[in-house]
């Protein structure tokens, strides 16, 4: 006689957990089939192992593994972004509590500053950084003098690099030598590298905005736990960046 798995949960109870939905409304959601479990349309009563089992609702793959943490932290510059530093150099988990084991979203050099999502969900991170997922990141960078027409164009359209052409981004002028830019792609030094090679090099580089992620408040050093409501819509970008492609 074989055991019941002890890691499994009725599903409207995880999808409770999640903020999803309450109990009886994930009840709705599945008998109207909604929610997938492992690609199939789930059922009333069904059990999940949330440590294994994948769950989409309304197409969307959700995280749904015990333990999973997310943290916004703005990073101040002269902080490395990596897990750890050969050279002994501060990283942006000696601004992290030291449990659970955490690790960034790609990186920001060291010169720059801004938003960095540090978690311990692997699938959200390599949903995040592989570039068939495009999630736009913004940043604000202050260059010497007013940009031309000529160079904002060239900015929008793409620049060649030395690892090719960026792809068409979206930039402006805030200000006299204050460019907002939004990228989807994640190359190293990437903003450094297409402003430098127009002609404007970077002296300030902020990245405000991951995705829908956003936080004004956040001070150099600071950083949060993201919101069920933050997750979910983070989540639902990830997917429609991936429907489109």
């Amino acid at each position: 006689m074989s055991q019941e798995n002890p890691n499994t949960e009725k599903l409207q109870k995880v999808l409770a957990r999640l903020g999803i939905a309450s109990r009886r409304a994930s009840e709705v959601m599945i008998s109207e089939g909604r929610i997938q479990v492992n690609g199939v349309e789930a059922t009333l009563g069904q059990r999940i192992d949330p440590t294994s089992d994948h769950v989409d609702v309304d197409g969307v793959r959700i995280s749904i593994k015990p333990d999973l943490v997310y943290y916004l932290l703005y990073k101040p510059i002269n902080v490395i972004s990596t897990a750890s530093d050969p050279q002994g150099r501060k990283t942006v988990l000696d601004l992290l509590p030291e449990e659970p084991r955490v690790f960034p979203v790609g990186r920001l050099d060291r010169e720059s500053e801004g938003l960095l999502l540090v978690t311990n969900d692997g699938e959200m991170t390599h949903r995040l950084t592989h570039p068939s997922f495009g999630v736009p990141k913004e940043y604000f960078a202050t260059v010497s003098g007013n940009v031309s027409r000529y160079a904002l164009r060239e900015l929008r359209e793409g620049v060649e690099l030395e690892d090719g052409i960026t792809a068409p981004a979206k930039v402006s002028q805030v200000e006299n030598g204050l460019l907002r830019i939004v990228i989807h792609e994640g190359r190293n030094r990437q903003i450094r590298r297409m402003c430098a090679k127009v002609g404007y090099p970077v002296q300030r580089l902020i990245r405000t905005r991951i995705g829908p992620l956003a936080d004004r408040k956040l001070s150099a050093g600071e950083w949060r736990e993201l919101t069920v409501k933050e997750i979910r819509n983070l989540e639902r970008v990830i997917a429609s960046n991936a429907s489109d492609k």
